[in-house]
């Protein structure tokens, strides 16, 4: 199975609407053929609990439907609500879209 990622890459506070906006575009992408989804968060200043939570819910809609969700470039502020909620144990996460890129091709998705 060839490897088709779509990167999205979600600006400012990722709370209840924009995580909802989000579920639906990535939702789309999933249904259009892409296996692996890759949010790039390095425009994303702030987090609340509303946010983590559609992450969980992204993460398992993806994982039903054989699809993979990675997360990069993370800031310290969106870092520390990770950590406290110990999210960073649930999420496969980089420190840049470089270091994703690399990942994904040495292992072929």
């Amino acid at each position: 199975m060839s490897c088709i990622v779509k990167v999205f890459q979600p600006t400012g506070i990722l709370e209840r609407n924009t995580a909802d906006i989000l579920r639906r575009q990535i939702s789309d992408v999933v249904n259009s053929g892409a296996n692996t989804v890759l949010l790039d968060l390095k425009e994303v200043t702030f987090i609340d609990s509303s946010g983590l939570s559609a992450l969980v819910t992204i993460k398992k809609k993806l994982q039903t439907a054989g699809a993979k969700l990675y997360i990069c470039s993370i800031k310290n502020q969106v870092r520390v609500m990770f950590e406290l909620t110990r999210m960073e144990k649930v999420f496969q996460i980089f420190a840049s879209r470089d270091d994703f890129e690399s990942d994904i091709r040495a292992n072929n998705c």
